[in-house]
């Protein structure tokens, strides 16, 4: 019989990490671990305020996980039926299948890429992502971060300043931009205007630059836009790959939302089946979460996974 725990981690960041809808200094994670007395798993679970999540609430979560499941411990399957009938959330579903399959690996010595019967990653190419500040602290900012070891650089911007902060970073910046805007623009005639103003910059993407709400509006904009349009909010733990494609070309799958390793793999497979990019991403995570992430890497075109370099 495996035996399950949880505690609550408290994560300084270097820097104030601030994006289009709140600002902090530091995270509080979950970490879950399950063993069988000689070998243990563990896995990350990383809340997000978006999806109205807390560590405080994921333990609430867990101990009714854990009742929930009484001495069905071992199986994947009852596993599964203990997070849904638990009203667990993503950020701990992912936490506890993962401590599982981490268990498993060790257990059978395989990877979990061999667990999984997908191809394991080779080097995994990350962007790093500046998150908002004033104008004129970016050069400042890139270089005490030494960022020109990243192959890609993602902006985050917010709906007032993202033609500043975008024309700010092209002035000292070589490598490819991502831009992601998480919902800043509520008004698509003005993100259609500032999609004008920056055409010329070679952008990889735009990511989620209207609310999750706004179908029309996000159809409508892609239809204006020359750039590639990645999804992120609006993909949680399913998708209808057939509308979302209207809307968007790609995919940020973050298996913190997604709610585990068999789940997000399943958003990747079907998001290429509909010939759509695919990103895999992170929330502010440790090492723990972000070499999880790297598993699924051999399935995506970009890999989003720099956030373990923001703890102090």
């Amino acid at each position: 019989m495996l035996h399950w725990s949880i505690e609550i981690i408290h994560l300084d960041l270097k820097y104030t990490w601030k994006i289009a809808r709140n600002a902090t200094d530091f995270k509080k994670n979950i970490i879950v671990t399950v063993s069988d007395g000689n070998i243990s798993g563990k896995g990350e679970g990383a809340q997000n305020v978006r999806y109205n999540e807390s560590a405080e609430a994921c333990v609430d979560e867990f101990n009714r996980f854990v009742k929930i499941l009484g001495t069905n411990s071992d199986a994947l399957t009852s596993i599964h039926n203990a997070i849904k009938d638990s009203s667990a959330s993503h950020a701990l579903a992912f936490a506890i299948e993962s401590a599982w399959f981490h268990y498993r690996s060790k257990s059978e010595k395989k990877s979990v890429p061999e667990l999984l019967n997908i191809p394991s990653p080779g080097p995994i190419p990350t962007s790093y992502t500046i998150p908002i500040m004033e104008t004129g602290l970016l050069k400042k900012f890139f270089i005490e971060n030494n960022l020109k070891r990243f192959p890609y650089i993602k902006l985050k911007v917010n709906a007032d300043d993202a033609f500043d902060s975008l024309t700010e970073l092209i002035s000292f910046c070589d490598q490819p931009i991502m831009v992601d805007a998480n919902e800043a623009f509520k008004d698509v005639e003005q993100c259609i205007l500032w999609i004008e103003k920056i055409k010329k910059i070679p952008i990889v993407f735009v990511e989620q630059p209207l609310p999750s709400t706004m179908k029309a509006e996000s159809e409508y904009l892609k239809k204006h836009s020359p750039f590639i349009m990645m999804a992120d909010e609006v993909i949680t733990d399913t998708a209808d790959f057939s509308e979302l494609k209207k809307s968007f070309d790609g995919i940020n799958m973050k298996l913190m939302k997604a709610g585990g390793y068999m789940n997000g793999l399943r958003l990747l497979k079907e998001a290429r089946q509909h010939n759509m990019k695919t990103m895999i991403g992170c929330m502010v995570e440790t090492s723990l979460g972000i070499s999880s992430a790297m598993n699924l890497c051999a399935m995506t075109d970009y890999a989003d996974l720099y956030s373990f370099i923001l703890l102090k």
